[in-house]
């Protein structure tokens, strides 16, 4: 009777765990598929978003520059899903906006390329009063909306290839614009960018020297090993998610080398331009120091700016009197290599109240 009674009781136990297990399991799935969902719902937010800024565009800039967007393609993804699949090895298709001066001048006009920053970010009517200076210059500006952007959805979010293929995506862009467009001269093509514009700008000027005649990087993510240490786990989540990386720096250190301008330095061979800021709360002063302490061991020919002013992150891109200095040394050092038809505009906040020309 005794024993009978214990092994019912060791059966309700067993029982009731297993009952509560599968609760569990039914809350943790209940979970991921409301993560699911969220994650799917931002995607959603964010096309919305660039649809409203895309229509912005025309508003910001329209009466200046002729406003398009195409479609074009750049390599295939950097790895695959499934490698034998149906379409795998296919380009990548990806967005670019391409601006063009209304008020055209005779001859040919330099391009540049302009990169946006931001892990997961794209190209935005924040950089409107930019794309007025250099219209006003006489500049064509291609921006391309490379892999990984956001606004296009859930997979070419995932498609990311930070410091990789992205890189091409930018150089497709600006070969796009350099066969298709009769204003462009091909012999006079810069790329600039901010942050992780400054680092695609940096990898282009390191890998395709050819193509570019000179760059500007402005606060570069320059160390991504250094950077996960002082960022941490949540930052370094971006890079060691399945569709990224998928490793930390301690399992794979040579693909995060790879992907940093400060393992690349010694390739530099063209003119190139760097701005920091020590108050820099995203890309810390120190990371951009390593870059510039590398530049000058391997002596290569370059110029840079240490800046200590408000602003941080976005000093030199504010409508603020130390923005505007430091954008105009910038113009400055393209204009001596690419030669734009309208050099040396004047920049601050004009008699009829505009803050961009």
């Amino acid at each position: 009777m005794r024993r009978s009674l214990i092994s019912t009781l060791v059966l309700i136990v067993l029982v009731a765990c297993a009952t509560a297990h599968a609760e569990e399991s039914t809350i943790t799935e209940k979970f991921e598929q409301l993560g699911k969902s969220q994650r799917s719902m931002q995607h959603d937010f964010d096309a919305l978003a660039k649809r409203i800024d895309d229509v912005l565009w025309y508003e910001r800039v329209g009466d200046v520059a002729q406003v398009e967007k195409v479609r074009i393609y750049g390599p295939p993804r950097w790895k695959e899903d499934n490698p034998n699949g149906i379409g795998a090895g296919n380009p990548v298709k990806f967005s670019s906006y391409l601006f063009t001066p209304k008020d055209l001048p005779d001859g040919k006009l330099p391009l540049l390329v302009l990169p946006h920053g931001g892990i997961h970010a794209d190209f935005t009517t924040y950089y409107a009063h930019i794309i007025r200076e250099l219209i006003a210059q006489g500049y064509i500006v291609v921006a391309p909306e490379y892999r990984g952007s956001t606004g296009y959805g859930g997979g070419f979010y995932r498609l990311i290839d930070y410091g990789g293929k992205e890189v091409v995506d930018c150089l497709a862009a600006r070969d796009w614009v350099v066969k298709n467009h009769p204003k462009v001269d091909s012999s006079r093509v810069g790329i600039l960018g901010w942050s992780h514009g400054g680092l695609i700008t940096l990898m282009s000027a390191f890998d395709y020297p050819d193509k570019y005649k000179c760059g500007f990087a402005g606060v570069p993510v320059s160390n991504l090993v250094m950077r996960m240490g002082y960022l941490g786990p949540s930052y370094q989540a971006h890079y060691d998610a399945d569709f990224h990386i998928g490793e930390t720096p301690r399992e794979n250190l040579s693909e995060y080398k790879r992907r940093s301008p400060v393992w690349n330095a010694h390739k530099l061979t063209i003119p190139m331009r760097i701005h920091t800021n020590v108050n820099d709360e995203d890309v810390n002063y120190i990371e951009v120091e390593h870059l510039i302490n590398v530049l000058k061991a391997e002596e290569k020919d370059f110029e840079y700016e240490v800046y200590d002013v408000p602003g941080g992150h976005s000093h030199d891109r504010l409508d603020t009197p130390e923005a505007w200095e430091a954008r105009e040394e910038i113009y400055k050092f393209l204009a001596r290599y690419l030669k734009p038809p309208r050099p040396g505009i004047n920049l601050g906040l004009t008699e009829a109240g505009r803050a961009a020309p």
